[in-house]
């Protein structure tokens, strides 16, 4: 076999392991192959940045561009220069900053020390003897992973350069190929089965043309998904050693990386309107429950961490009768992120909260229907509103933003939810407000007629690439467009009702309690009255309870006449009425939901 060191770096997160390299390194040692070499580029660059700015740039810097940089594509442009000479992209990347409102000083000063550790990262890599060296490339990692390959090939011209990951999906991948006569090889696609195959093909075991997603000579094979039995477990064991002895381990605690499955069961088949993630590996594919146990039991007590990271991007929904009951029998003090559907019930969510997960991300995005219609979402805002106040409940954090700038959304959707935006504000509000950004691979991108007609790649790549706009066409994931949907001045009362949301939430609680045989609400929340709302009539108790779920008026209606309680649709229609005035219930599209948590989560 080619002696091989795989290289993972800027920007990958600093806390945990990449998942790629441990997932490489156990499908290499599953088919009987020595297991590669691993450079955590992420770790010795932070370590650097300490090193040679006397402590000035710390982990916490590098941590601030790996966690926001990725829309003006920061982390690449700090690599920039060592591929295409010193002054690349400085003049435009400073007028763009300025622009968008970032701070340059820490990010110079980065880009400053960028060609001294590209040339400690040739030198430490070219030390372990490689014949082939493979860089996992997602996200922000392109160039600083080309600006070593290109200092390795100058310095060892007979190396194999590969590359791959998220970044080399689909026409991604063959651009990156095409363009830089440096890289001798792309492997698109999961590379759990085809990386050992093509390791064994290069040392003479079969033919390297027949590799699928390789993108070799002429050659440039389709990928292949990879079935859940044959999905590696990660092995962490260079990461935590590399980690253990970094000086990053002062500023940062680890966390485990792990995936339970792969591609999303939603977007199969209502694939949402904005999102470009799964790319060309939509199709849902779940680990056996036990198989996951097992896995998250061996990394575990291997090395003795708690915190971790699963990458999915949807819950299985199996998951909640067997994984999780089964995490949750364990007994350990696990804290687990999971990314979710919004319609898990208050049970379900539960169920979550026991097996140790205390963070999801449930895609919530908005609270107006007609966005959520054309997002494609399949939940109604009452949902998403449900969603927020179960989580509440059961002291579950819980990471959204509130997209806007869909085609055809119109100011007056959103007026009646920002007035209500003010009742929300016991549970917890987005973490920013975004315009969308055209991504590649999502339905916006590959159906113009959607809404977004024109489109050229994202502005910063100009400072990033020096390679015309055609090219980057194919190569990259972040494209402008005109913007469409709500005026930046139309979009500013959501900006304001959410700033005062953020300001209030922590000293905000409404909560449900059964006392004597009433309802109490008891409401201290920010910016209302203190009150404790007693329900005692039986309909209005039992109208509370049908509300808990979400429901028309109609609906309330009808299911208190299934159990004998007669309330005239008109008059319950004014009880709810006045409900929504005292910022107890919230209102979209006909239906309602009861706004008081069953419990105040600690904050």
């Amino acid at each position: 076999m080619p002696r091989t060191t795989l290289v993972c770096m800027p920007w990958h997160a600093l806390s945990r392991p990449s998942l790629a390299l441990g997932v490489l390194s156990s499908a290499c040692r599953r088919e009987g192959l020595s297991p590669p070499v691993e450079y955590h580029g992420g770790l010795r660059f932070a370590e650097f940045l300490l090193d040679r700015t006397d402590g000035v740039v710390t982990p916490f810097d590098y941590a601030a561009v790996a966690e926001t940089g990725f829309p003006h594509a920061l982390g690449d442009w700090v690599f920039a220069g060592v591929v295409n000479g010193d002054d690349f992209g400085l003049d435009g990347m400073v007028d763009y900053a300025a622009r968008h409102g970032i701070a340059m000083r820490t990010l110079r000063s980065m880009r400053d020390l960028a060609a001294p550790f590209v040339e400690l990262v040739v030198d430490e890599v070219l030390a372990t003897d490689p014949e082939l060296v493979g860089f996992s490339t997602t996200f922000m990692q392109n160039v600083p992973s080309l600006a070593v390959a290109k200092q390795l090939k100058h310095r060892k011209p007979e190396l194999t350069v590969l590359l791959g990951g998220g970044n080399c999906d689909g026409p991604m991948g063959a651009a990156l190929y095409r363009e830089f006569e440096f890289v001798d090889m792309v492997l698109r696609g999961e590379a759990d089965e085809t990386f050992p195959r093509l390791l064994r093909a290069l040392d003479g075991d079969g033919e390297v043309t027949e590799v699928p997603g390789l993108c070799w000579r002429d050659t440039i094979n389709p990928a292949r998904l990879v079935p859940p039995a044959r999905m590696s477990a990660p092995n962490f064991e260079g990461w935590f050693g590399a980690f253990d002895a970094s000086v990053v381990s002062r500023y940062v605690e680890p966390e485990l990386v792990v995936e339970s499955a792969r591609g999303c069961w939603w977007g199969e088949h209502h694939h949402c309107t904005f999102c470009g993630l799964n790319g060309t590996s939509m199709a849902f594919r779940a680990k056996p429950a036990v198989t996951f146990v097992a896995e998250v039991d061996g990394l575990v007590r291997q090395h003795q961490v708690l915190d971790v990271m699963v990458v999915d991007n949807i819950l299985a929904p199996g998951y909640l009768r067997t994984a999780l009951p089964e995490l949750a029998s364990r007994g350990w003090d696990l804290r687990l992120h999971y990314e979710v559907k919004a319609n898990l019930t208050g049970a379900q969510i539960e169920v979550l909260r026991d097996a140790g997960v205390y963070s999801v991300q449930p895609g919530i995005e908005s609270l107006v229907d007609d966005v959520l219609a054309r997002m494609n979402k399949g939940v109604r805002a009452v949902r998403n509103v449900r969603t927020l106040r179960d989580c509440e409940s059961a002291g579950l954090t819980v990471a959204w933003n509130w997209l806007y700038g869909f085609p055809g959304e119109r100011e007056e959707d959103y007026k009646a939810v920002i007035d209500q935006l003010p009742a929300l504000v016991h549970l917890q509000p987005p973490d920013g407000v975004t315009r969308i950004q055209l991504e590649r691979f999502s339905p916006y991108f590959e159906d113009p007629s959607l809404g977004f007609p024109d489109r050229s790649p994202a502005e910063a790549y100009q400072y990033v690439y020096a390679l015309p706009p055609e090219t980057l066409q194919d190569l990259v994931y972040l494209f402008d467009t005109s913007p469409r949907g709500l005026t930046e001045h139309q979009a500013g009362p959501l900006w304001m009702a959410i700033e005062t949301w953020t300001v209030w939430y922590a000293t905000s609680t409404l909560v449900r309690k059964h006392i004597d045989g009433v309802t109490v609400l008891r409401d201290r929340r920010a910016g209302w009255p203190e009150e404790d709302h007693v329900l005692e009539d039986p309909r209005e108790q039992r109208a509370w309870a049908e509300l808990e779920c979400g429901r028309s008026a109609v609906g309330v209606a009808r299911r208190l006449a299934d159990v004998g309680l007669r309330w005239s649709v008109n008059d319950l229609q004014r009880w709810l009425s006045e409900l929504c005035e005292r910022g107890l219930l919230f209102t979209e599209g006909g239906y309602y939901i009861a706004l008081a948590t069953t419990s105040a989560a600690p904050r």
